[in-house]
């Protein structure tokens, strides 16, 4: 354990076997797990903020309502964890082991932000203050990793407006990528959609469900 100034103590373990341990109601924020094995652990109602797990595996632990917000959980084996009622916002699932994962209704950021199926409508900040309203088609490959940012395969440009929707434009630069233009009327597609939704920052076109999310990002 570690003490920082007046902050709350941070656990730090590694290469330790937790497995089956009862650790329900606890507090781990900013801490460390390195190579940790938490099979079948009672993590319930623990809260995790910003905590590593790196090279930890999980596998059906209990994680009912833990408070895993911004958690990195990159690569870890969460295999037939119980995530019911967990807050998952911000968590870091790249290359994580999901499968027989358990989750329902309560479960937070786990379930895709954007609709399935079916044509919608995002919104996307663009360079100079200007937001382009995006048909999202269909037949588009859409995903969203553990927050409200999503990502899509392909869109048509409906309208470009400044924040305060006083001008209209023609067209719009990506914040992006410099040579990424979005042309009122026109399509715009991405080739190498990566189709993993956990990988966050990646390949696609990136959007908001709604406009405020936009201006605000």
């Amino acid at each position: 354990m570690e003490e920082h100034g007046t902050e709350r103590a941070r656990i730090w373990l590694e290469d330790a076997d937790l497995s089956g341990t009862a650790m329900s109601g606890q507090e781990f924020s900013y801490g460390s797990f390195i190579r940790v094995c938490l099979d079948g652990a009672d993590l319930s109602h623990c809260c995790f903020h910003n905590t590593l797990f790196e090279q930890c595996s999980l596998r059906g632990a209990n994680l009912y309502q833990a408070d895993m917000t911004g958690a990195m959980l990159r690569g870890a084996d969460m295999t037939g964890a119980d995530i019911r009622g967990a807050n998952l916002f911000c968590a870091v699932l790249e290359k994580a082991k999901l499968d027989d994962i358990v989750w329902d209704e309560h479960t937070r950021f786990f379930k895709q932000q954007c609709p399935e199926k079916g044509a919608f409508i995002g919104y996307k900040k663009c360079c100079d203050d200007r937001i382009v309203e995006l048909l999202i088609p269909a037949d588009a490959k859409r995903s969203s990793a553990t927050n409200t940012a999503c990502r899509c395969s392909k869109a048509k440009v409906m309208i470009i407006k400044s924040f305060d929707c006083s001008e209209y434009f023609d067209e719009a630069w990506s914040l992006a990528d410099e040579n990424f233009v979005y042309r009122k009327g026109q399509w715009v597609e991405v080739s190498d959609f990566d189709e993993d939704r956990w990988n966050n920052s990646t390949t696609g076109i990136h959007f908001w469900m709604t406009r405020e999310e936009a201006v605000n990002y």
